[in-house]
């Protein structure tokens, strides 16, 4: 998503310059005509110039071109499905957690990489069954995160109600293939005081916040949720858990697969904290308003199936601890999204994290810095 940007932007750059020596040198005699076209050149570079533009008061630029560095990324799904009955039951899961390490390289503020899982290297287990894409981009004023998650017979039952009498502790921590998980999402936002706070500082480091700042952020977003809950298969290992016992599911959550749509409106705040020379701590929250609607099969034909249609509030909170002295650069960061459905008898709450850990170099000095030597 970085490269496709960039290499849009440098396009419409290279179009504005043509377009205005053509101008020049090919219609000399409509100088009324010249001029105004002049000014709109002009003021799509100004435009795109914006999207970038910070007070060094507040905020160092970068220095360099080029960067290199070491990237680990643990991430973790969670979800529960639960009922509204009086005898209320739920099941909690998750996958096996994923921690992978892999090399990036930079040219400003495009960064492209890979990342392995440690678990196949370090231990051969095989495939994790967990397949997923991350991209964020962070200019001065707009920021944007496409992601996609899909996970598939790699759960972990983590919480279990049954019902009163039921004892939870047969089925945690129980290996369970029968969930496959697939999650896309868009989110984008708008940073107000983007001239003196700085989100790249904080989750790209291709700035330095010098003085503590905060902006307000709203934004807009979209979410797609796929599952899939083999309950037959689920019903075969409660049977060979609790034996005589005879525990039944709750019909509402006997469905073979469901299908989320979300998309959402949000406000939140952001923070940087500068506590030290070089070193940031950024703490941000959003609230989002949501209009979900959902189809999907279930048991609970007397209700007429599974279909959610409301509104619901969720929630995103990103945190960063950095050390930035423009040449080198360590840290973390975090994105936790907290997304949450409710029926009439049927609940289902879904978070999605993800930490990194980093080290860097950047490299390959600005020809304004040179200068400055």
């Amino acid at each position: 998503m970085r490269l496709i940007l960039t290499i849009v932007l440098m396009m419409v750059m290279s179009v504005s310059s043509a377009a205005t020596d053509t101008l020049t040198v090919d219609q000399p005699q409509e100088p009324e005509t010249m001029e105004p076209k002049k000014k709109e050149l002009s003021w799509l570079r100004r435009t795109i110039r914006g999207f970038s533009y910070i007070d060094e008061n507040y905020v160092e630029p970068q220095h360099y071109n080029w960067s290199v560095m070491l990237l680990g990324r643990y991430t973790w799904d969670f979800y529960r499905l639960s009922t509204t009955v009086s005898d209320r039951q739920s099941v909690a899961f998750s996958p096996r957690h994923v921690f992978k390490v892999g090399p990036y390289f930079g040219w400003r503020w495009v960064f492209l990489g890979y990342t392995v899982d440690l678990r196949n290297i370090s231990f051969n287990l095989g495939g994790s069954g967990w397949k997923g894409i991350d991209a964020s981009i962070y200019s001065a004023q707009i920021g944007a995160d496409v992601y996609y998650h899909h996970t598939q017979n790699d759960y972990m039952l983590r919480e279990v109600s049954l019902g009163k009498g039921v004892n939870e502790r047969l089925l945690e921590d129980v290996p369970f293939d029968g969930i496959n998980v697939g999650t896309t999402g868009v989110n984008l936002y708008y940073i107000f005081n983007h001239q003196r706070f700085s989100y790249p500082a904080a989750f790209a480091q291709s700035t330095c916040q010098k003085i503590s700042c905060g902006s307000w952020m709203a934004g807009i977003g979209y979410l797609s949720n796929s599952l899939e809950f083999d309950h037959e298969k689920f019903q075969q290992l409660v049977d060979e858990r609790y034996g005589e016992q005879k525990v039944t599911l709750d019909s509402a959550l006997m469905f073979n697969s469901v299908k989320y749509y979300n998309i959402n409106a949000s406000v939140g705040y952001a923070y940087n904290w500068v506590f030290a020379r070089n070193c940031l701590f950024c703490a941000s929250g959003s609230l989002s308003l949501a209009y979900k609607k959902s189809r999907g099969e279930t048991a609970d034909t007397d209700k007429g199936g599974f279909d959610v249609n409301n509104f619901n509030v969720d929630a995103i909170g990103r945190f960063g601890l950095i050390y930035n002295n423009t040449k080198w650069y360590a840290g973390a960061n975090a994105i936790v999204r907290t997304y949450r459905y409710r029926k009439e008898r049927f609940v289902a709450n879904n978070v999605l994290g993800e930490v990194c850990l980093f080290v860097g170099y950047n490299f390959g000095l600005k020809s304004q810095y040179k200068k400055k030597q």
